[in-house]
C-alpha cells in the first residue's frame, strides 16, 4: 500500500475521479432503496401538495400578510435540505457503523477524506434535487414567484446543508445502535419541525417562536423564507444564517470528539463475552 493511501494525502486528478466514482455508488445506494428515496424526496413533495392545496391563496398575518403558499414553498425547500443533510445522513452513518461498513472502508485503500466527501456530496445532491423540485412545483402549480434574491438563497442552502450535515454526524455518534437510529432521529426532527412552524406560520412574538429559536430548524426555515420573499428588503437574513452556522460548528466539535469507525454494539458484546468466559473459567478451574 502506497504512502499516499496511508496518509490520505491529496493526489490530484486521480483522487477526484475516485470521489466521483464513490459519489456514483452512493447515488446508486440511495436510489436503489425505494423506501429510503420515497421518505427522503417524496415527503417534501407530498407534504407541500397537501398543505399548499389546503391553504389556497389565503394570507397570514404571522408572516406579514404574505400568501401562505409563499411560506410553504421555501419552508419545504428548507425541509428537503434538512431531511437529506440531517435525518438521512445520521441514520445512514449509524447503520454503516453498526454493520461494520465504516470500519471496513476505513481499512480499504480508499482515502478517508474521499469516502466522507462522497457521503456529504451525495446528501448535497439529494438536497439540491429536492430544492429544484419544490421550487418548480411552487412556480407552476401555485404561481409562486422564483426567489427574490437567488444569491442569498444559495448561501443559505449551502450553509444549511453543511451545518445540518455536521449536526447529523454529531447526533449519529450519540445513537447506540442501528435499531434506535431511525426512531431517534425522526422523532427529534419532526418535533423540531412542529415547534419551528413548518406546518403552519407562527408569529415571531409568540412564546413558541421564541422557544424554537434556540434550535437551528426555525432559523433555517426563516432564512430560506427571507431569501425567497425578500422579507427584509435585500433578502439576506444574516442573524439566522449566523445561528445556523453556530449550530454547525457545535456539530463539528461534538462529531470530532465522539466519532468512531468501529461498531459500538460489537465492542459491548465482546466485553460481555470475555466477562462470561472469565466467570465460566473461574468456576471450572477454581
Amino acid at each position: 500500500m502506497s504512502a499516499s493511501v496511508v496518509t490520505g494525502r491529496f493526489r490530484g486528478l486521480n483522487d477526484l475521479r475516485t470521489v466521483g466514482r464513490q459519489i456514483y455508488y452512493e447515488q446508486l445506494n440511495s436510489w436503489l432503496n425505494p423506501v429510503g428515496a420515497v421518505f427522503t424526496v417524496g415527503f417534501s413533495v407530498v407534504f407541500l401538495l397537501l398543505v399548499a392545496s389546503s391553504a389556497g391563496h389565503s394570507r397570514n398575518s404571522a408572516i406579514g400578510g404574505v400568501e401562505t403558499v409563499r411560506y410553504y414553498v421555501p419552508g419545504f425547500m428548507a425541509y428537503g435540505v434538512m431531511a437529506a443533510s440531517f435525518n438521512m445522513l445520521a441514520i445512514s452513518l449509524v447503520v454503516r457503523r453498526e454493520m461494520g461498513l465504516l470500519k471496513r472502508l476505513r481499512l480499504s485503500p480508499l482515502p478517508t477524506w474521499a469516502l466522507l466527501s462522497a457521503v456529504f456530496l451525495n446528501s448535497a445532491i439529494i438536497s439540491a434535487l429536492q430544492v429544484v423540485i419544490v421550487m418548480l412545483i411552487g412556480r407552476f402549480a401555485y404561481q409562486v414567484p422564483f426567489p427574490h434574491n437567488p444569491a442569498a438563497l444559495v448561501v443559505v442552502l449551502v450553509v444549511g446543508a453543511a451545518s445540518f450535515a455536521a449536526i447529523g454526524i454529531a447526533v449519529s455518534t450519540l445513537i447506540p445502535n442501528q435499531e434506535a437510529g431511525g426512531p431517534v432521529t425522526s422523532v427529534v426532527f419532526f418535533v423540531l419541525l412542529f415547534l419551528s412552524g413548518l406546518w403552519y406560520p407562527i408569529s415571531s412574538a409568540s412564546g413558541l417562536a421564541k422557544f424554537s429559536t434556540w434550535f437551528p430548524v426555525r432559523h433555517m426555515i426563516l432564512a430560506v423564507f427571507t431569501a425567497f420573499n425578500g422579507g427584509k428588503g435585500s433578502g439576506w437574513d444574516w442573524s439566522d444564517i449566523r445561528s445556523i452556522a453556530i449550530w454547525g460548528a457545535i456539530g463539528v466539535f461534538v462529531g470530532a470528539r465522539r466519532w468512531s469507525w468501529a461498531p459500538r454494539q460489537q465492542g459491548r458484546s465482546q466485553t460481555r463475552g470475555i466477562s462470561s468466559f472469565g466467570i465460566m473459567g473461574s468456576r471450572r478451574f477454581g
